[in-house]
């Protein structure tokens, strides 16, 4: 099986570089800024000293000079935050872009009359089709648009949407019976019922979520604003007041300075990226193949605190195999294995193909049956649940649950089948009762096989303080078997979408965050009820309705890489903050003593950066505050790597790295820069 890497977009694409300085060119449109209110005052302020600078050149003032390198480096501040904006933007917009490729206008054939009468067709385009419309899809055909299948099975390319490139099974009646607009069938035939009106297919609504068209802004985005917007009122009512400090002192500020001095210490460098690392945060995900329907989605994923996972396909390879024939007292081992293996030959199911390669490789040469023999086969059904086949002699072989099977031989289970059956439910196994003409023979046990690695995932996902939660339709004895061996915090045995749901509810009740992952539409309740609901591509179209993100490779286990997206996100914007507001305390220590140090020679201790002149010491602070937005893109854009960690690990951590660092940062970066204006002679 081949997966397509999607193509990861760098900072340093040409094309999409350029795209995002024309964008952020664009940006300083003020119906734009305002909705960033720290980047917005910045902007404000850079058009002040730039009519200031404009007054000073034209009466020839000797400040001219450094005024106009001061609204320069204003002007970069709101470019470079406008640019980190646009690159996120602009990696969403070029995978949009891959994805509209894929959308094109196509000729079908609507039905006219029954789904079961294919003669009677008409040609029509694919932006003719409407809700309810019938259309019959052939092999090689394109599927005109999002439907479910109502008739027939067949084999789907999906290779356009999920970049997996082995075809998948779509057929009527079950939970894969969602097909998707652009997708091609690569055999057999489907009549789909059209789901979705032109232009709301999935493939649109995914181009849209991706070019951000249904972004808003998250509860954090929104406090950590109210925090910056606090700040920026607080710092502006602080560098007001400095002006009446000053004439009383018997010394004057220049305003240009006074500005200077308030956009170095509003925290502009988290001001200037907090858009991009919610962005980011999306495009992560979609380079994982899931799709969020928005950003709250993804930042709730990083709060989650109780995960509940599908024992099958997330925890479990879905298949189970068979590990041992048990027969009962007075039935030999061989008779018990072939009659399983008569049973079992037209059993096309996992299980059935697993029986039957355990019984030959046990069997050796000495196997003395034949498929031949077999005239009738019986298929599983949930209301019977059982399966097995009519022999040529007139005799009757059948396997299935452990009720179902002494229903059939209307018999009572003896203790010695108790005990086996009991053994193997202990052991997480699943016990398959075989009988030949009513006649109870023994159990097949059928082993689950836990995925490699799920327990490790599960250690990790312990020491970031979530709780895991199993679910499964197994009876509590193979369930707390199964859960002990992958690791699992609980379990939710014999699960139903009522009881799954109720288990959420209860979850929510208790201040607790829920994830689920689901592809069915008995799922669809318990995914629109948990905070992250994460539907399977291949599902139903309620589910994907229910679901706020969706996963395009309809891989259950990628829930828990949504989570540690979602803890990135979360980590990254934290960290940055804490390095924005540290950064503020090396640019006190570099401007303040510059703007009073006439009035104040004894400020002068305070220099302790040694900076060569008040006016190189505020240009310098003005200048790294538009580099770091620069230098810190990438970070953003890339997200702090993520370590399982608590709550209090990760926060001593920040403080550590991003704290500390944010102190030395700008003192280092600031004298450097000072250093270059005094060689260049620039203040």
């Amino acid at each position: 099986m081949t997966k397509h890497k999607r193509r990861d977009f760098s900072l340093f694409d040409g094309a999409l570089a350029a795209h995002a300085a024309q964008s952020a060119v664009a940006k300083l449109d003020p119906r734009v800024l305002y909705r960033n209110p720290v980047m917005f005052v910045t902007g404000v302020v850079a058009v002040l000293t730039t009519l200031i600078f404009v007054r000073d050149l034209a009466m020839g003032a000797a400040t001219a000079g450094i005024v106009g390198q001061i609204a320069f480096w204003l002007w970069v501040t709101v470019l470079f935050a406008n640019f980190a904006e646009a690159i996120a933007e602009g990696r969403g917009k070029a995978r949009a872009d891959s994805l509209r490729a894929t959308q094109s206008e196509t000729e079908c054939k609507r039905l006219r009359g029954k789904p079961t009468d294919h003669e009677e067709f008409e040609i029509v385009s694919s932006r003719a089709l409407r809700k309810d419309d019938l259309i019959l899809v052939t092999a090689g055909e394109l599927i005109a648009a999002d439907g479910e299948v109502i008739e027939g099975v067949a084999s789907v390319d999906e290779s356009a949407i999920t970049g997996e490139s082995a075809p998948v099974i779509r057929e009527s009646g079950g939970d894969r019976s969602a097909v998707t607009g652009g997708t091609r069938l690569v055999s057999d035939w489907l009549v789909v019922r059209v789901t979705a009106e032109p232009g709301k297919s999935f493939l649109d609504r995914m181009i849209a979520m991706v070019e951000g068209a249904e972004r808003q802004k998250t509860p954090n985005e929104i406090a950590l604003n109210i925090l910056l917007v606090g700040m920026t009122i607080i710092f502006l009512m602080v560098v007001v007041t400095l002006e009446p400090f000053a004439l009383f002192s018997g010394t004057s500020i220049p305003v240009a300075f006074l500005v200077a001095l308030l956009v170095t210490l509003i925290p502009t460098t988290i001001g200037g990226l907090l858009s991009a690392i919610g962005i980011a945060g999306m495009d992560r995900l979609v380079k994982a193949n899931v799709i969020a329907k928005s950003g709250r989605a993804v930042e709730a994923a990083g709060d989650v605190d109780t995960l509940l996972l599908d024992k099958t396909g997330t925890i479990t390879f879905g298949n189970r195999m068979a590990d041992a024939f048990m027969p009962v007292p007075g039935v030999s081992e061989r008779e018990l294995i072939e009659t399983a293996l008569l049973a079992s030959f037209p059993d096309e199911t996992p299980e059935g193909k697993s029986i039957v390669e355990l019984a030959r490789k046990m069997l050796g040469s000495q196997v003395d049956v034949h498929q031949e023999q077999v005239a009738n086969f019986v298929p599983f059904s949930a209301q019977t649940r059982l399966s097995g086949a009519d022999l040529t002699d007139g005799s009757e072989v059948r396997k299935g649950a452990s009720d179902a099977t002494l229903r059939y031989a209307g018999a009572t289970a003896s203790l010695d089948l108790k005990r086996i059956v009991e053994g193997i439910a202990k052991s997480g196994g699943t016990p398959l009762v075989v009988a030949r003409d009513k006649r109870i023979l023994g159990v097949v046990h059928l082993k689950d096989i836990i995925k490699p690695g799920i327990r490790e995932r599960f250690a990790e996902l312990r020491r970031m303080g979530i709780r895991t939660v199993m679910i499964t339709g197994d009876n509590p004895l193979t369930a707390a078997a199964i859960a002990a061996e992958a690791g699992v915090d609980d379990f939710l045995a014999e699960a139903t979408p009522e009881r799954k749901l109720e288990l959420i509810r209860k979850e929510q009740n208790e201040g607790k965050l829920v994830a689920m992952c689901g592809d069915g539409s008995n799922d669809a309740p318990a995914l629109a009820q948990a905070d992250i609901g994460v539907a399977m591509n291949s599902g139903t179209p309620a589910a994907k309705e229910a679901g706020n993100l969706i996963d395009l490779d309809s891989d259950p286990t990628k829930l828990i890489e949504v989570v540690l997206v979602g803890k990135q996100l979360l980590i990254s914007r934290g960290a940055l903050t804490t390095f924005s507001i540290a950064n503020d305390v090396a640019k006190y220590f570099a401007i303040l003593p510059a703007l009073f140090i006439t009035a104040y020679p004894g400020l002068q201790s305070l220099n302790i950066m040694d900076l060569s002149s008040p006016a190189s010491a505020i240009l310098s602070a003005v200048i790294f505050n538009a580099l770091v937005i620069l230098a810190l893109i990438p970070l953003a854009l890339r997200g702090v790597r993520y370590t399982p960690a608590t709550a209090g690990q990760l926060l001593r951590r920040n403080l550590l790295i991003y704290g500390l660092g944010g102190l030395i940062v700008p003192f280092v970066g600031i004298k450097a820069i000072d250093m270059a204006v005094s060689a260049l002679a620039l203040a």
